[in-house]
Formats: C-alpha cells, structure tokens, sequence
C-alpha cells in the first residue's frame, strides 16, 4: 500500500493543542492510530482524517487545473447588485440560486482574512453587513456554499480562503465601489 504526504497546516497551533489535549482527556483509553488522525483532523477544524484527505485531495485537483480566463456575465452581476444598498449593505436575500451564489461572495469578501469569530461575533458582523434582519440565513448559507467553516459544536467560524469566480469578482468590485 503506497502512502501520499498528507499537508497538515494549523492557522492556529495554540488552538490545536487545546483541542487535541481536551480531546485526549476525554478519551477513556490511549487512542488508536485511526482515533489520533481523527483527533488531529478535528483538532484543525474538520470532521474527520477522512474530510481532511478529501479537502487535500480537492485541493491538488484545483491547482493543478488548467487555468483559462473566465468570462463575465455583467447581466447576472448588475441584477445581483440590486440587492444591495449604496452603502454595500445586502438589503434582501435574493430568491434566484444564482443571485443568492454572488450575493454570499461579496459578503465573503466582508469577513476579515485568517481570523476566528465565536458565533456571536460572527452573528455581530453579518448584522453589520445586512438589512433584513435574518444572519441566521447568511450564516447557514455561507457554511453550506463552502465558504465558511465552523467547528461541530458551532463555536468557531472562520473564513474559507479561496479565489472567488470572475462574475463574483466583479459583483466584489461594484458593491465595494458603492460603499
């Protein structure tokens, strides 16, 4: 059976050591090597050693990709920026999925880089950012489109860091101008 080098990046090695210990504590015997790749991939902010794999594995796919330059579609951006305010605030949740998608990456961009917030921090900022009285929606749905990470028990938040796509971008550009 042949082994791949797995990457193993901690933002906050403090923060790892404080769960891999509180989760070595609770363990009632010594782990086993599959329950210690557990502890560490929780330790580090995802589920399991298998979700961590599969975020490395994803991760090489999409670097090595061909890279080619991606077309705006300035329509759907324009109508997307509706929902927001000349101050860049969101005003509505959009009902169109593709609306919804572009509308998440430009608050995205809103979340500081490289930074934790407790729910009730990160509730704060998405209140900040929005006019219509429901964070919970954002919160949820920046989670499910992989663009925020948070810890099982939800006391953790975090940006994801990826590049956002062209018409997001550009959604990006025009609600920044606008504020």
């Amino acid at each position: 059976m042949t082994r791949t080098a797995l990457p193993f990046l901690a933002e906050d090695v403090s923060a790892v050591a404080k769960s891999l210990s509180k989760q070595l504590t609770d363990h009632k015997s010594s782990p086993s090597h599959v329950e210690l790749l557990n502890m560490l991939a929780r330790a580090n902010g995802h589920r399991n050693y298998q979700h961590l794999k599969a975020q490395a594995a994803a991760h090489q796919r999409l670097e090595a990709a061909p890279s080619h330059p991606e077309i705006v579609d300035y329509r759907l951006v324009e109508r997307a920026a509706r929902h927001f305010n000349e101050d860049g605030r969101m005003i509505r949740w959009p009902a169109k999925t593709s609306h919804q998608e572009l509308c998440l990456w430009a608050l995205w961009s809103a979340i500081p880089q490289n930074e934790r917030f407790s729910e009730l921090d990160f509730n704060a900022l998405l209140k900040r950012h929005h006019l219509f009285g429901d964070h919970a929606i954002l919160r949820r749905s920046l989670c499910d489109g992989g663009l925020v990470s948070r810890t099982p028990d939800c006391r953790d938040y975090r940006r994801i860091e990826r590049r956002p796509p062209a018409n997001a971008i550009a959604l990006i550009r025009r609600v920044r101008r606008a504020a």
